[in-house]
C-alpha cells in the first residue's frame, strides 16, 4: 500500500498506549479507542510523558515533541472510527470470552483490505480469526511491554493467516524500527510458554518459602544468568492479573499440570496487586 498505513488500536490500556505511541512516533496516523474516556485521557498523559522519558532511558531513540505524536492520535471511545483503518492491533483484556465478543464487531467495522492483529500473550490466533470473516487476515502480533522499548515482535501465523498478511504485518513493524520472528498457533506462542511456566515456578518458590524474598529470587537471576529482570519484577511490569489469565488459558488448552497458576498469585491478583499498574505487587511502587 501507498505511504504509512492508518493505525486502529483497541484499548487503552498498558499495552494499548504503548502501541500506539509506537506507531505515532513512526509518523503514523493512529486511531486509539476505548469505551471508557478515563482510559483515553490517562493514556494521552503517559504518551505525553514517556515521548519525554523513554529517550533518557534508550539513548538511539529519537528526541521527539510529545505534543507532535499525541497529535497523530485521535483518542476516541466510538469504536466505528477504526472504519478507514489499514492496520488493528487489538490489547483487551486476556479474557477469551472478551476477546471472542468483540471479533464480530470489528470485523463488520474495519474495511475489507485492513488486517486485525491479535495483541495476545496466550490466547489462540485461529479461534479469534474463527469469529471473523476474514481469517485470512487475522494475525497474532504479541507486542512486549513496554511496546517502545522493546526491538522485536512475536509475530503468530494462525491456521488460516495468509503470507501476504504475514508480510503486511512485519514490513509495518520494520517501518516502525521493529524487528520481528513468525512463529506457528499455538497456547501461549514460544515466548510465554516458556516465561510463563518460570515466573509461575519463581511464585512457587517464594510461596513454598525456598527463598525468603522475591528480591533474593530476582537477583539469582540478575547476578547469576545475566537477567535484566528477575522473573518476578517481569511480572510485576507484564501485570499480574495478566500474568494469571495467561497461565489460565494455557493451562486450559494444553491441560498440562504444571501451568498451574500459583495460589499466592491467584492471592494477589484478587487482592488487586496487580503490580506496577496498581502500584503494589511483589514490590512496592508507591
Amino acid at each position: 500500500m501507498a505511504g504509512k498505513e492508518n493505525i486502529g488500536v483497541v484499548g487503552a490500556g498498558t499495552m494499548g498506549t504503548g502501541v500506539a505511541h509506537l506507531f505515532a512516533a513512526a509518523g503514523h496516523q493512529v486511531v486509539l479507542v476505548d469505551t471508557a474516556e478515563a482510559a483515553l485521557t490517562r493514556s494521552r498523559e503517559l504518551i505525553e510523558r514517556n515521548v519525554a522519558l523513554y529517550p533518557l532511558v534508550d539513548p538511539a531513540l529519537p528526541r521527539l515533541d510529545p505534543a507532535e505524536v499525541t497529535g497523530r492520535i485521535v483518542f476516541s471511545a466510538n469504536p466505528h472510527d477504526l472504519k478507514n483503518s489499514d492496520f488493528v492491533v487489538e490489547n483487551v483484556t486476556e479474557k477469551r470470552e472478551v476477546k471472542e465478543a468483540l471479533y464480530p464487531q470489528l470485523d463488520s467495522i474495519c474495511p475489507p483490505h485492513c488486517v486485525i492483529g491479535v495483541n495476545t500473550s496466550a490466547i489462540s490466533i485461529t479461534r479469534l480469526a474463527g469469529r471473523t470473516e476474514r481469517p485470512d487476515r487475522v494475525i497474532g502480533t504479541h507486542i512486549m511491554n513496554p511496546a517502545p522499548l522493546k526491538p522485536l515482535v512475536e509475530v503468530i501465523r494462525g491456521t488460516h493467516t495468509s503470507a501476504e498478511t504475514v508480510d503486511r504485518t512485519q514490513a509495518l513493524f520494520r517501518q516502525a524500527g521493529r524487528d520481528s520472528i513468525v512463529v506457528n498457533d499455538a497456547a501461549g506462542f514460544v515466548t510465554n510458554r516458556v516465561m510463563m511456566l518460570t515466573v509461575n515456578e519463581a511464585i512457587f518458590l517464594l510461596h513454598e518459602g525456598v527463598a525468603d524474598s522475591a528480591a533474593d529470587i530476582d537477583r539469582l537471576f540478575k547476578d547469576c544468568f545475566g537477567h535484566r529482570m528477575g522473573p518476578l519484577a517481569t511480572a510485576d511490569l507484564i501485570g499480574l492479573d495478566t500474568v494469571l489469565l495467561s497461565l489460565e488459558v494455557i493451562h486450559d488448552s494444553l491441560r498440562d499440570s504444571k501451568y498451574r497458576p500459583c495460589p499466592l498469585l491467584t492471592r494477589l491478583v484478587d487482592a488487586g496487586l496487580h503490580g506496577v499498574k496498581s502500584g503494589r505487587g511483589f514490590y512496592d511502587y508507591a
